[in-house]
């Protein structure tokens, strides 16, 4: 994770009113120089100045778009902020209002375990393996997999990309989420015992050469720490309570939740489906809790509530606030370029491969659970 710097003391001591008042006599200022991307899992004090909202394929996508801007404030996690550089032209300048704002799933695949598990797996494997990663990545990861003939996938379009690989390759090592990765190939047909878990700690990954040669998928051992708090004991608390609610969850979720949900999919798939769906009806929605909330506030018409009875929160994602967004501006508007995130440009040549490979798969398919 990247270290943040104390912000100047005179951003502690603003009212949340000033900081606004603030932001948005920047935006103004920049005009169309900036554009503000948002993440769904922001807190909404935050999402109320973002010019786009959307999931990590969406903002991906936008990012690229943005060929009059000079400035792309990112309020999201790292890797999200590497893959709007990725995509945008040199003169674009991306940044990160907190540095801290990382993701603890991305962490969990570093290039140097993957190019030893490559080399292990394509060794003992006797056939072809294709890298797929999900955006929740660094750059260097998507990078590997651009070089090696994979690509990127989100919740949105993992089902497509998964396909894409099959054509090319024989096996698929899937990370840094394996629950992601389990889900999709299983909704594919793919039987669990075809699906081994790689884990970078252990020698080998923890597996012998008869699984590396049989297995169809090798998981990466990660997970997002959010989605791993929904359990099926939630699943059927919600039944109890009322059989009427719908349980939709995130495909980050662990197998044996989607197993318990009725429906699952990406961040832009569960909006789409709570927005759409009649007037009364109930909804139990696995992902993070602002999405939720939001969720709540936009359709009173409609009885939706959290999976869990616990706060599911991607605590990295809330390092973004008012403070950080309203200093980065002000640097940005004294001529100082405020964390800004770059990929060398080595990496950034073999990771647009891998995003490209991802955007040309992108027709949004739910998880199928039942």
């Amino acid at each position: 994770m990247l270290f943040q710097p104390p912000l100047p003391p005179k951003y502690a001591a603003m009212s949340q009113a000033d900081l606004a008042e603030s932001i948005l006599r920047r935006k103004r200022e920049f005009g169309s120089r900036l554009v503000i991307l948002g993440h769904h899992y922001q807190q909404d004090e935050v999402i109320q100045f973002a010019d786009f909202t959307g999931d990590s394929l969406k903002l991906s996508q936008i990012g690229g778009q943005q060929d009059g801007a000079e400035f792309i404030v990112f309020c999201g996690v790292h890797f999200m902020a590497e893959s709007a550089d990725i995509l945008t032209d040199d003169s674009v300048t991306v940044v990160l209002p907190d540095l801290s704002a990382g993701c603890s799933m991305a962490d969990m695949a570093d290039i140097d375990d993957l190019e030893e598990a490559w080399e292990y797996l394509v060794d003992e494997g006797g056939q072809s393996v294709v890298p797929i990663t999900y955006v929740n990545s660094a750059a260097s990861i998507k990078a590997f997999c651009g070089e090696h003939g994979g690509a990127c996938c989100t919740s949105s379009n993992a089902a497509q990309v998964l396909k894409w690989a099959y054509q090319q390759g024989d096996k698929v090592i899937f990370l840094p989420d394996q629950h992601l990765g389990r889900n999709t190939a299983f909704a594919m047909g793919i039987p669990l015992d075809k699906m081994v878990v790689y884990d970078p700690h252990e020698r080998h990954g923890g597996l012998t050469t008869d699984q590396v040669r049989d297995a169809k998928v090798f998981l990466w051992k990660g997970h997002c720490s959010v989605h791993a708090l929904f359990t099926p004991q939630q699943c059927h608390e919600i039944r109890a309570i009322d059989p009427k609610y719908n349980i939709i969850v995130h495909p980050e979720c662990s197998w044996e939740v989607l197993q318990q949900a009725d429906i699952a999919g990406s961040t832009e798939f569960i909006i789409k489906t709570v927005r759409e769906a009649p007037v009364g009806s109930k909804w139990a929605i696995g992902t993070e809790v602002h999405l939720v909330n939001r969720l709540i506030a936009d359709y009173p018409d409609k009885s939706i509530r959290l999976l869990a009875g616990i706060q599911c929160l991607c605590t990295t994602m809330y390092r973004v606030d008012l403070k950080h967004l309203c200093w980065c501006l002000d640097e940005l508007a004294d001529g100082r370029e405020a964390n800004p995130i770059r990929v060398a440009p080595a990496t950034k040549k073999l990771a647009v491969i891998a995003l490209e490979r991802m955007l040309e798969n992108v027709s949004p398919v739910p998880v199928a659970v039942k």
